[in-house]
């Protein structure tokens, strides 16, 4: 039986200090601005619920927000910045073209700008948003430890370096997840954010056509899910349409994606690569029974806390960002 979003996840403390050997983690704390901002949770809440009620399918995007932004020098809101005069930042690379959700950031960071200046990061502002939008979309909660601040460079190319790619086979997606204090359970479970969202057809459109030299398609994807596919992407310069990546439930943060990944349904290769390997194939298969859902939704919560905790900056480090978009 699923837990449902009201409960609260009952994770060991030591959870909140995760992610390697970074004494910046040990840094973050729960109730970091209790003095300061003791009501940031309710108000990221309160516009969490006004933004997820007018449009439900954003819980997605800016789940991946918080995804890109970690990846690329750890949760600092660099993917917020906006590109310059002879920089072109995170948000611009190739990767992250489809990448939305940021006036929904601006806006939830005006709020706070509002109740309490100059205090509340915005890489605070977006690992909450990441956890109300997973709870708003029906998923698991988890206790957010705060004291991130902004980091002041972004760079394209370096996120085009880190980030994982949709063709990522498990070497390279293993590789790089571990260089972010990430493992294997995690690269399997965090892909379970794959139920929330939709992908433009260039993402996957090589799994249908010229796959390779023998193949025309993809023979890991199921072949009459690949035709349905292209009904909808018509050629691999289809950059209008959408596919949800958890066929009729792309709103609703659940165990599904893992039965569509179980039957070779995965949208992407990434997702087609966990059954390939002997330890993410048994995890799929064991969620995808729909018999584990509540062992899913904990690992959820452990494994966002571990990535909300990746190379983050604290104490004298970086800034407090007056807008996202670009540095004081």
């Amino acid at each position: 039986m699923a837990i449902k979003s009201s409960v609260l996840l009952l994770l060991p403390v030591a959870l909140l200090l995760l992610a390697g050997s970074s004494p910046a983690v040990a840094q973050l704390e729960i109730g970091y601005y209790s003095k300061t901002c003791p009501n940031v949770e309710a108000i990221v809440r309160e516009e969490m619920d006004k933004i997820i009620s007018a449009a439900p399918s954003l819980a997605g995007p800016l789940l991946r927000l918080h995804f890109h932004d970690c990846f690329v020098r750890g949760c600092d809101a660099s993917v917020l910045l906006n590109s310059t005069e002879g920089n072109l930042a995170e948000r611009d690379a190739k990767p992250n073209k489809s990448l939305r959700g940021f006036s929904s950031v601006d806006r939830v960071k005006a709020k706070l700008e509002a109740a309490c200046p100059n205090t509340v990061s915005c890489a605070d502002v977006l690992t909450l948003m990441a956890r109300d939008a997973v709870v708003l979309a029906k998923g698991p909660t988890w206790p957010v430890a705060l004291g991130r601040r902004d980091g002041k460079v972004s760079s394209a190319t370096e996120a085009a370096d880190n980030l994982p790619p949709a063709f990522g086979d498990i070497p390279l997606l293993t590789k790089i997840f571990a260089s972010k204090n990430l493992d294997l359970k995690d690269l399997v479970v965090l892909s379970g954010a794959h139920t929330l969202g939709t992908a433009h057809c260039p993402s996957y459109a090589g799994r249908l056509y010229n796959f390779s030299s023998a193949y025309n398609a993809d023979p890991s994807l199921d072949s009459e899910y690949a035709d349905k596919l292209r009904t909808r992407c018509k050629s691999a310069d289809d950059k209008a349409m959408l596919s949800e990546m958890d066929p009729g439930s792309y709103k609703t943060f659940d165990t599904s994606y893992y039965r569509h990944v179980a039957k070779r349904r995965g949208l992407f290769q990434s997702d087609a690569a966990l059954l390939t390997d002997a330890t993410t194939m048994e995890y799929v298969q064991r969620i995808a029974t729909g018999k584990f859902d509540d062992e899913f939704f904990k690992d959820f919560s452990e494994s966002m806390i571990k990535m909300g905790n990746v190379d983050v900056l604290t104490g004298a480090e970086g800034e407090i960002r007056k807008k996202c978009y670009i540095v004081n």
